[in-house]
């Protein structure tokens, strides 16, 4: 087997295409078990920073931020959709219902990647499926904690990260650090810090640039 990759998914839970890529970067990992041995790290972004704890209507929100009407948005929505149920993740119907201020879900990952790297997997994927599959709002931290517990993480914990500022300055730090190497955009899925595959990519085309990275071809 080559050496493993290390692999920095920096991403939202806000980010529907963040959702599928994680989904299609899991499917390419899974096709190329026992090829490519890796490590992955998520790492924080957010598209909505200055985000109230309010959160703001989703299609209002993408109405200010981009300009799309109601139709376009559901258009959208629907192919999003589509291409999630192509690598087995599933949006919910209605769609998100609001955006919500992400940083307190990315502090309670960080604490999650202290007990290990498939525990911050686990709490990755829980997130993006309580928000984008059930419309479960992951600025509320009962939320939070409760999905934490849900995949094996102490929730008495997860509730006393939340309730702190811990990983608050660790969080703006990752952040600023991807910024500064230009990624400004999410997904954005790093290898070995300097190979960059942007957007929700299908599976073939994660497991090809692995492949490639992994032999050095």
């Amino acid at each position: 087997m080559s050496q493993p990759l290390h692999i920095d998914f920096v991403s939202d839970v806000a980010c529907p295409w963040c959702a599928v890529g994680l989904a299609s970067l899991e499917r390419a990992l899974q096709n190329l078990q026992g090829q490519v041995a890796f490590e992955m790290e998520f790492q924080p972004f957010e598209l909505n920073p200055q985000m109230g704890p309010q959160g703001q209507d989703a299609s209002e929100h993408l109405t200010q931020k981009y300009g799309s009407t109601p139709e376009q948005q559901a258009q959208s929505r629907a192919g999003i959709a589509d291409r999630g149920a192509a690598v087995g993740f599933q949006f919910r119907k209605e769609g998100r219902g609001r955006v919500w201020n992400t940083f307190d879900a990315h502090r309670l990952l960080v604490w999650a990647g202290e007990q290990g790297a498939q525990q911050q997997r686990d709490l990755k994927m829980a997130l993006l499926e309580a928000y984008h599959g059930e419309g479960r709002s992951p600025a509320d931290h009962a939320v939070l904690a409760e999905v934490a517990a849900s995949v094996g993480l102490d929730g008495n914990a997860a509730k006393e990260v939340l309730a702190s500022d811990r990983y608050a300055d660790e969080v703006r730090k990752r952040e600023a650090h991807f910024q500064g190497l230009g990624i400004h955009a999410v997904p954005s899925v790093i290898v070995n810090g300097r190979h960059l595959i942007q957007g929700g990519q299908p599976p073939e085309v994660f497991e090809q640039a692995l492949r490639q990275l992994a032999t050095g071809q």
